[in-house]
């Protein structure tokens, strides 16, 4: 692998190796036997260019040709971050077909989704957005270079991912027979625990020493996005926590932080109202178990408690709520005790509020602190 831009990061005074996901294998796989397809040529070394703006040249092996196809693969290495996929072949083979247009599906090893889980429908390969996006395109881009008149099949296939997925959360996500293609990025950044929660901690420093005694909390990007584009607040005043909410809330106490507001997604700050404070799923989920107990508490039966706990995402559970008139009275008693559980962590030194939202429904609720944080963050 190579990097034009970066091939190390540095994380609590280490240099680790950066990898590529599953998505780009799969991409750059599907444009390699593409290239090799139209071209009649035999390719090495094919590259790639990441949504993270990183280009990638990597190695083709395991070349196979038919009379209209050719496979080929991509071994997967994820760097220095520990991940159960390092290693494996990800193939990608790719058909002529005279209709225009690139077809995309899994083979051997691709999960496919036992029921419809956000933008994927019951029945498809569990090959998410971006890669999907990615496979597309780099395909096309042969299409067009070697002016071929009609389209491509394409097919992702990893042989090991059959062995792989029982290592993984896909059957609690609805996905079986194999893993999920995924990488919003195209690059595999690696982040120790240790050396993640010393990030957290010296980025709230950072801000602490430039004066800013309150500051905003997010899990992730979607909350980092959210900040921005739905409410307008000054994402440079943001901290990432990932999921160390808990230890996020420590280190604003250390450093004498007056107070931290979180604003993040369901599918994660839910866990708060359990009590969980590390919300990896490695860790504890209770995602479903909180929403069936509020729902219970305002009044739901015992057909809708059931169904809350078969759901496997945090968006089938709120459309449930809302055909059931239940979302507002949950979301009032889950606020309740997020803000109960945020305030016994954070003590008496420190003020901690949330913001709680999905993409679907925007602002599901917000605890009685959050307006006064947001005046003090400015």
């Amino acid at each position: 692998m190579e990097m034009d831009k970066m091939q190390v990061v540095w994380k609590n005074q280490k240099e680790l190796r950066c990898g590529y996901t599953t998505g780009s294998c799969a991409a750059a796989a599907a444009k390699a036997a593409a290239a090799m397809l139209f071209s009649g040529e035999e390719i090495r070394q094919v590259s790639l260019m990441t949504p993270k703006g990183i280009e990638l040249y990597l190695e083709v092996e395991k070349i196979q040709r038919e009379n209209e196809s050719v496979s080929c693969a991509i071994q997967k290495d994820s760097g220095d971050d520990p991940d159960v996929t390092n290693g494996i072949f990800v193939y990608a083979k790719v058909t002529k077909k005279r209709e225009k247009g690139v077809t995309l599906d899994g083979g051997i090893g691709v999960g496919r989704f036992t029921r419809k889980v956000l933008e994927q429908e019951a029945g498809e390969a569990a090959i998410n957005k971006v890669p999907r996006q990615m496979i597309r395109e780099a395909v096309q881009s042969q299409i067009e270079k070697y002016d071929w008149d009609g389209g491509a099949d394409v097919l992702i296939y990893v042989p090991q991912g059959v062995e792989i997925a029982k290592k993984t959360f896909n059957p609690r996500l609805g996905i079986e027979g194999g893993i999920s293609v995924l990488g919003t990025s195209g690059i595999v950044e690696p982040m120790s625990e240790q050396a993640l929660t010393q990030t957290i901690f010296l980025e709230m420093k950072m801000l602490r020493d430039e004066g800013h005694r309150y500051c905003y909390l997010t899990p992730g990007n979607y909350g980092n996005d959210f900040l921005r584009q739905t409410l307008g607040y000054d994402q440079e005043l943001a901290v990432k926590c990932s999921n160390y909410i808990g230890d996020a809330i420590d280190d604003g106490v250390r450093l004498k932080m007056d107070g931290l507001l979180l604003v993040g997604h369901i599918g994660k700050l839910v866990k708060i109202a359990a009590g969980v404070m590390n919300t990896h799923s490695r860790q504890a989920d209770a995602r479903m178990e909180v929403l069936a107990v509020h729902a219970a508490m305002a009044g739901a039966d015992r057909e809708t408690v059931c169904a809350l706990m078969k759901c496997f995402t945090t968006k089938e559970a709120l459309d449930i709520l809302e055909e059931r008139g239940l979302l507002e009275e949950t979301m009032r008693t889950v606020m309740e005790k997020i803000e109960y559980h945020l305030a016994k962590r954070a003590g008496e030194k420190m003020k901690v509020g949330a913001l709680m939202f999905s993409d679907e429904l925007g602002v599901l609720g917000k605890t009685s602190l959050v307006d006064k944080l947001r005046e003090k963050i400015g």
